[in-house]
């Protein structure tokens, strides 16, 4: 048997086994959203109603991402029962801050600044805009408790357990959002309430997956303070909140190009699906993070990470077919059949992005397991800003909304792959690579 599979290190097919559930667990969460929209799109305003909608939750997640080193930060410090005892209350503490800052998001004069004038919205799209931040609020706290229980199951490498989770989530989010438009309970409040109580089942599903694996915790070993966790938090979250401002500077820029609102219905309704891809792309950090490359110069997960980017990526050339993406956009998602061209190219571009975010997430994982999360930070910085540079470009050359979110989605990511690999190469050996954790093995003759 080889050493990888003696110790637990990398294989192939170990790897694969842990990040199989990972990648379904990613692309069943990022389903909701589009059978969410589809709730929404269906209703008396059709796909205006969707861009608002879309907007309040893009704000919520914007304020969410200023924790979005948590999940990190528990693989790596939530390892004894202190220091998950002081994970738990570092998302508690946290989550009170995020959700009193939503609060006051969503009142007035601030979210009127938000939505009418950031944005762009005019008053009646503004203010269902305010309403599902404002009633996102449980969802919001629904996702804060579920991240203490991802840590501890992916720490076990239990990503299985996790997945099951959400398989229950996506089902009873695909059965109430058709049983919504048939009973034609339609609109964004139903929307929302479609999407919020699958994410509470799936919250208690894992809490209850993860308790053995919290009772095996051992006593001893390293323990790191709540303010420890912070400090290591910090880059990590201020990295996911400049994430975070991506779409909403898609929003800023597009919403100003002729058409805005249809052209950020399509924007809105291809990045639902790209998302899912993306996402599972991105899940390739938890997988670099339980396994680390082991000697110099050891590239096998970044291999690894490129060919199952390239994979989900010819994925993405589905939705691009003509047959798919006019039953798909036009019927399912109701957005106007001149615009289904439009969609179809978007995907298109949107296929070379699996790749891209896949290496992103290999060597953020590396830098987490190395505690550089300001090389993680670095990447995050070069994101948005490639992304501002890219938007302003586009709209100052009249390119359409549509085409906008797509080229700077795509430019984006490209500058944070440079931006990380050069960090890391600053940190590591003269390659430029990963962690180091053991020299390989040198094989001499008796």
């Amino acid at each position: 048997m080889a050493d990888g599979e003696k110790n637990g290190g990398w294989s192939v097919r170990r790897a694969t086994r842990f990040y199989i559930p990972l990648l379904v667990q990613a692309f069943s969460q990022s389903l909701t959203y589009p059978l969410v929209a589809a709730v929404v799109s269906h209703g008396p305003d059709g796909t205006d109603v969707l861009t608002a909608f879309a907007q309040g939750q893009l704000v919520m997640f914007m304020i969410g991402s200023l924790s979005g080193g948590l999940v990190t930060t528990g693989m790596v410090f939530a390892r004894t029962r202190a220091g998950y005892a002081n994970f738990k209350k570092l998302t508690f503490l946290m989550m009170a801050a995020l959700l009193g800052l939503q609060t006051v998001a969503a009142m007035p004069p601030f979210c009127d600044v938000i939505f009418e004038g950031l944005l762009n919205l005019p008053p009646r799209l503004a203010a269902i805009a305010r309403d599902t931040l404002f009633w996102g609020l449980p969802l919001h706290a629904a996702f804060f408790l579920r991240n203490i229980s991802l840590s501890i199951l992916f720490n076990a490498r239990e990503s299985a357990a996790a997945n099951n989770a959400t398989f229950v989530r996506i089902a009873v989010t695909l059965a109430a959002s058709f049983a919504f438009v048939e009973c034609g309970l339609t609109g964004p409040r139903w929307g929302l309430f479609a999407m919020t109580f699958p994410v509470f089942i799936e919250f208690a599903l894992s809490h209850l997956f993860s308790q053995r694996h919290v009772r095996r915790l051992p006593e001893e070993g390293e323990v790191a303070s709540v303010r420890g966790q912070l400090k290591f938090a910090m880059p990590l979250s201020l990295g996911g909140f400049l994430l975070s401002l991506a779409p909403f500077m898609v929003a800023a820029f597009a919403g100003r190009s002729a058409g805005g609102v249809s052209m950020l219905a399509v924007h809105y309704t291809t990045i639902g699906v790209a998302n899912a891809f993306g996402f599972a792309s991105l899940r390739m950090q938890t997988v670099a993070i339980q396994f680390p490359p082991e000697y110099p110069g050891d590239r096998r997960v970044l291999r690894y990470a490129i060919a199952a980017g390239a994979i989900l990526g010819a994925c993405l050339l589905v939705p691009a077919h003509p047959l798919v993406a006019g039953w798909y956009f036009r019927t399912i998602q109701n957005i106007p059949a001149e615009h289904v061209a439009k969609a179809q190219i978007v995907m298109l571009v949107y296929a070379f992005w699996p790749a891209l975010q896949s290496v992103r997430g290999c060597m953020e994982g590396i830098a987490a397991v190395r505690r550089r999360p300001k090389a993680i930070l670095a990447g995050q910085v070069a994101y948005i800003a490639a992304m501002a540079s890219v938007l302003g470009a586009l709209l100052r050359c009249g390119a359409q909304g549509w085409w906008m979110g797509a080229c700077a989605i795509l430019s984006a990511t490209a500058a944070t792959v440079c931006a990380i690999r050069f960090a890391l190469g600053r940190q590591t050996a003269a390659d430029g690579m990963p962690v180091m954790r053991s020299e390989r093995p040198v094989r001499t003759s008796a």
